[in-house]
C-alpha cells in the first residue's frame, strides 16, 4: 500500500506571515523570490511537473540550515502569505538514506487545496523556501530534521540529526483576497464596506428599509477567469442581516469555501455568476431569493441578506 503524506495540524498553532511579497498578481514584479542561503544543493529531483518525482542524490545528504532551489519555475500566482490556499503536491525523502517517506496523491484534485500554514506547521522551513514561489513551480527544499517539531520528525521517520528533503509542486495557488481594481458604486442606499489589511470586510448597513429586489455591486473588478457555474468557485465571504445588522456567517479566518452555484441560495448564485476571479462583490439578497419565509440557523424568516464575497479562484487546474 502506498504511504501518503499528511500534514499534522495543531489547534491554535499558526504559521507566521510570509514576507517579501506585496501582491499575488501574476504580473506583479515586486514579488521577488529570495535567494537560498546555501549554494548548490547536494540533491535534485527528476520527473515531469505534476507527477511524483524521483530523488537523485548521494547519501547521506546533510545540511545545517534550510536551503532550496527551483528545478521548475512557474509563472502563475505568487504565494504572499502562509494563510494562502494552495494545492501543493509534496514528496518527502529521508536525506540520510534517500528513502521516500511519503507523498501526497498527485491526483489534481483542487478540492484538496489547503492553507499553506497547515504544511508550515509540520515543516517550518517551507515558510522561507516558498516565499514568492509561483503556481507551476517545483521547489526542492532541504532542512535539518532538528528544525522540525520533534513529534512530527519522529512520526515521519526522520532521525534527530538527519535531513528532510521535500519536493513541492505548486499545482494551484489561490488569491489571499480580492486583488481587482476598486470600482465606483453608483447606487445610493446600499451597505458600505471597509476592509482590514488582510482583506476581511466590515459591512455597514444603512438604517433605511432594505431593497425589494436583488442588488449586485462589484466593489473590486478582477481580471481572472469568469465564474460560469461549470466548476466550483472558491471564495471568502461575510454575511450580515439587514434588519439587525448582525453577522450571521463568515469564512474569514477559516479555509476559503468551495461550492457550485447550485448549492447556494438563488440570490447568492446570481450575484456571482459572470463575475471574475479577483473581484469583490456586494450582494443584497431579498427574502424570496434567499431563505424566504423559512428560518435557517441564525437567519430568521423573511430576512434580507447582505454578502460581501471575495472570489479567490476556481477549483480547476490551469491548462
Amino acid at each position: 500500500m502506498r504511504k501518503f503524506l499528511v500534514a499534522a495540524v495543531a489547534v491554535g498553532l499558526v504559521g507566521v506571515g510570509l514576507v517579501g511579497c506585496s501582491s499575488a498578481d501574476t504580473t506583479d514584479t515586486s514579488c521577488v523570490r529570495p535567494a537560498s542561503p546555501g549554494t548548490e544543493l547536494p540533491a535534485t529531483v527528476t520527473g515531469a511537473f505534476g507527477s511524483e518525482p524521483e530523488l537523485d542524490a548521494y547519501t547521506p545528504v546533510i545540511t545545517d540550515e534550510t536551503v532550496w532551489t527551483d528545478p521548475i519555475e512557474g509563472d502563475g500566482l505568487a504565494i504572499s502569505t502562509s494563510d494562502q490556499l494552495v494545492l501543493a503536491d509534496i514528496v518527502l525523502f529521508d536525506g540520510s538514506t534517500g528513502e521516500r517517506l511519503g507523498a501526497t496523491l498527485f491526483d489534481g484534485d483542487a478540492a484538496q487545496a489547503r492553507p499553506l500554514s497547515e504544511w508550515t506547521t509540520t515543516f517550518p522551513g517551507l515558510e522561507d523556501s516558498l516565499v514568492c514561489a509561483r503556481e507551476g513551480s517545483r521547489v526542492l527544499t532541504l532542512m535539518p530534521s532538528a528544525s522540525l517539531p520533534a513529534e512530527s520528525a519522529a512520526s515521519l521517520g526522520l532521525t534527530e540529526d538527519g535531513t528532510a528533503i521535500l519536493s513541492v509542486d505548486l499545482q494551484k495557488v489561490y488569491l489571499p483576497k480580492a486583488d481587482g481594481d476598486d470600482q465606483f458604486v453608483t447606487e445610493n442606499g446600499l451597505p458600505s464596506v471597509v476592509r482590514a489589511p488582510d482583506g476581511r470586510p466590515g459591512i455597514i448597513v444603512p438604517d433605511s428599509a432594505p431593497p425589494t429586489d436583488l442588488k449586485i455591486e462589484v466593489l473590486k473588478k478582477g481580471t481572472g477567469a469568469e465564474v460560469t457555474g461549470d466548476v466550483p468557485v472558491r471564495v471568502a465571504y461575510t454575511g450580515v442581516l439587514w434588519d439587525d445588522k448582525s453577522e450571521f456567517d463568515s469564512s474569514w479566518g477559516k479555509t476559503p469555501v468551495s461550492f457550485s452555484l447550485d448549492q447556494v441560495v438563488e440570490g447568492f448564485a446570481e450575484g456571482l455568476r459572470g463575475q471574475t476571479v479577483g473581484s469583490q462583490v456586494l450582494i443584497v439578497v431579498p427574502p424570496e431569493l434567499g431563505y424566504g419565509d423559512q428560518a435557517n440557523g441564525a437567519v430568521p424568516a423573511d430576512s434580507t441578506l447582505v454578502f460581501v464575497v471575495d472570489i479567490l479562484g476556481l477549483d480547476e487546474l490551469p491548462e
